[in-house]
């Protein structure tokens, strides 16, 4: 796909993004799919999409992933505004997560990947069963 400039010329989505201010340093696609991408930041976007969650409710939903991962990935989705967290005046204190705005926003896409990427994923793991066939001959 290309974009077309002000004189109606394709130009390529280097150029386009260069003329907005944008360069391979400084691109926000990279720079949002650098931090979304990890391996249990999606996950956890997806366990909220219903609504709020307890951190114990969370780490039982995603029994895999350790405490600590939990908590670095939980504060990496706070620090770049797709969780909030609340923290209630109970003995303990108890904590409470959940989407913002923004993540409620982007929450229609995720689901469309993770839709997508189910409807997918066995014919992506037969291209690469192929394609490591051929590499190995």
């Amino acid at each position: 796909m290309t974009v077309l400039d002000e004189h109606g010329l394709p130009i390529s989505r280097r150029e386009a993004f260069e003329k907005y201010g944008f360069t391979p340093a400084n691109c926000p696609v990279r720079d949002v799919m650098d931090h979304i991408s990890g391996k249990w930041s999606i996950l956890m976007m997806l366990e909220l999409i219903d609504g709020p969650l307890r951190f114990g409710a969370i780490r039982r939903r995603v029994p895999d992933i350790s405490q600590r991962m939990l908590t670095q990935t939980l504060r990496d989705l706070q620090r770049d505004g797709y969780v909030s967290r609340t923290v209630y005046p109970t003995q303990p204190p108890s904590v409470e997560y959940k989407l913002t705005e923004l993540g409620e926003s982007f929450s229609k896409p995720l689901v469309a990947l993770v839709n997508w990427a189910a409807q997918n994923h066995d014919t992506i793991k037969r291209a690469r069963v192929e394609f490591d066939g051929e590499m190995a001959a």
